[in-house]
């Protein structure tokens, strides 16, 4: 596994209407490269925001980290020339796809220390934003998702910093095999229970999975 990445592109934006056909949508998922440096709080990336705070921001959801390796498959399926932050992530990071990446992994991001929480779970206004109404389905099946950070230590960030690995988990659980346990594999009990193994898990995912679970052992 790689121990090194680099921030190729830093996206910020803060939430706004956006139109789909009759419907209007309160979202930040439209984020614009920015040249930073920026300082990341434990919330979020400074000039950043999130219009859905249910779903979306908070401590374990701080930093969205999509693959710089990914753009050019996406390009093909789709058909278009995408820019960073097509995928409504702050940081588009090249050398740590989800195969490189653990949960629970510390990573030094720029001046920041920042923590693997959870793969992204990308919801229908990504589809919305691409106008390709099944995209969030395919980016979860392909596996292709990109993954959060927490904040343990805020500082600044900016483009061209290294991703630096500071201390890998040691269960080892990649955010790749989580995502297979998670919408490929149902009725594997031995992987939920890996996953949930994990304490540093995000509380969403744990909130999502132990019923799973439970449902399994009953």
């Amino acid at each position: 596994m790689p121990r090194q990445g680099i921030i190729e592109s830093l996206q910020v934006g803060k939430p706004a209407a956006m139109r789909y056909g009759r419907q209007e949508l309160y979202t930040g998922i439209n984020k614009e490269a920015v040249p930073g440096p920026l300082f990341l709080n434990e919330l979020n990336l400074e000039g950043d925001g999130q219009g859905d705070l249910k779903h979306h921001g908070g401590p374990d959801k701080a930093v969205c980290v999509y693959p710089y390796e990914h753009y050019a498959y996406w390009e093909k399926e789709l058909n278009r020339k995408l820019e960073y932050g097509a995928f409504g992530e702050n940081v588009t990071a090249s050398g740590l796809t989800e195969s490189d990446v653990c949960l629970g992994d510390t990573y030094r991001l720029g001046r920041a220390l920042v923590q693997v929480s959870q793969p992204r779970q990308p919801c229908f206004k990504l589809a919305r934003k691409h106008d390709v109404p099944d995209l969030a389905q395919r980016v979860q099946l392909t596996g292709l998702t990109g993954y959060y950070f927490r904040v343990l230590e805020k500082g600044e960030v900016s483009p061209g910093d290294a991703i630096m690995l500071v201390d890998r988990h040691p269960l080892q659980v990649t955010v790749e095999a989580a995502n297979r346990i998670a919408y490929h594999e149902p009725d594997n009990r031995e992987g939920l229970l890996q996953l949930l193994e994990v304490k540093e898990l995000s509380k969403s995912w744990r909130e999502w999975l132990r019923p799973r679970l439970e449902a399994r052992d009953r």
